[in-house]
Parts: structure tokens; C-alpha cells; sequence
């Protein structure tokens, strides 16, 4: 399956220029921990930063910096790792490991903006398979025993 259909599409966006007051009142408002800013090219969203929880906590409320004045685009991460919508589960996780990131934009054959897949999202992907694989497992050993109740013993 692809990330097309796997990443979130309800994604938190801003435009480069809010304010890290505003993105922050965004991320409560909508139980996020990034918003990706995005700017506006042949009348798609694409994706130009993305800013967490963590960088507005550790470049501005940190340093004691105005949250009203310090623009989203001058906090948010400048650079910015996205992955195909049509790239797997796979790919994902390995750009993830590689770049050090949690979170990555997932975007369509133009650059615009699919979704987003996080690596909350993929872990619990990942435990709904490893629970079918239980499933399979337990029921493959309940028929096994079911089996065995039901032949007689060869003599």
C-alpha cells in the first residue's frame, strides 16, 4: 500500500508568514504537534517548511523571544525532507532513520500536498499488522489442536 492512501490527509498548514503565536494556538486547537507551512504555486499547497512543538519551545520560548513577532518560516525547520505519495511504508521509514525526523510531508507528482505521515502513524500501523500476525498465529494453533481432538489415535 502506498503512503497516498496510509499518510494523514487532514494536515495542520500555515502560511510562512504567521505568527509562532498563531501556529502554536493551531497546534491547540487541532491536538498537533507540527504544522507544516506551506505557500501557494499554480494554485497548489506546497509544502516549504514544517514547524513542531519542540522548535517553537526551543527557538523562541527558550530565549525569551516574542512569540507575537517571530514569523513561522523563521522557526520551522528550512530544511525539508517529503516523500512521494506513491513511495511505501518502507521508504518512509528509512528516510525517517536517515534524515532524523519524525514527521514527513507526503506529496503528489506536482509537489503538492497529499498528507503527512508521522512515525506515531507508522508504529501504529505496524502494531495493527503484527496483531493480524498474532491473530493468525493463535488461530493457525487452535486449528492444529482442533485437529488433533478430532482424529483417533492410528492403531
Amino acid at each position: 500500500m502506498t503512503l497516498g492512501a496510509l499518510c494523514s490527509r487532514d494536515v495542520v498548514v500555515a502560511d510562512r508568514d504567521a505568527t509562532v503565536r498563531e501556529v502554536a494556538a493551531l497546534m491547540r486547537e487541532r491536538h498537533v504537534g507540527c504544522v507544516v507551512l506551506v505557500r501557494a504555486e499554480h494554485g497548489r499547497r506546497v509544502p516549504s517548511a514544517i514547524i513542531t512543538d519542540r522548535d517553537i519551545v526551543v527557538a523562541v520560548t527558550a530565549l525569551g523571544l516574542d512569540p507575537e513577532v517571530i514569523r513561522a518560516g523563521d522557526v520551522g525547520s528550512s530544511e525539508l525532507y517529503q516523500i512521494a505519495a506513491d513511495a511505501g511504508l518502507a521508504e518512509a521509514v528509512a528516510l525517517m532513520r536517515l534524515k532524523g525526523v519524525r514527521r514527513l510531508p507526503v506529496v503528489g507528482a506536482g509537489g503538492e500536498l497529499v498528507g503527512l505521515i508521522a512515525a506515531d502513524d507508522v508504529v501504529g500501523l505496524l502494531a495493527e499488522e503484527m496483531a493480524g500476525l498474532a491473530a493468525a498465529i493463535d488461530g493457525e494453533r487452535k486449528r492444529e489442536a482442533a485437529k488433533r481432538r478430532t482424529r483417533k489415535p492410528a492403531r
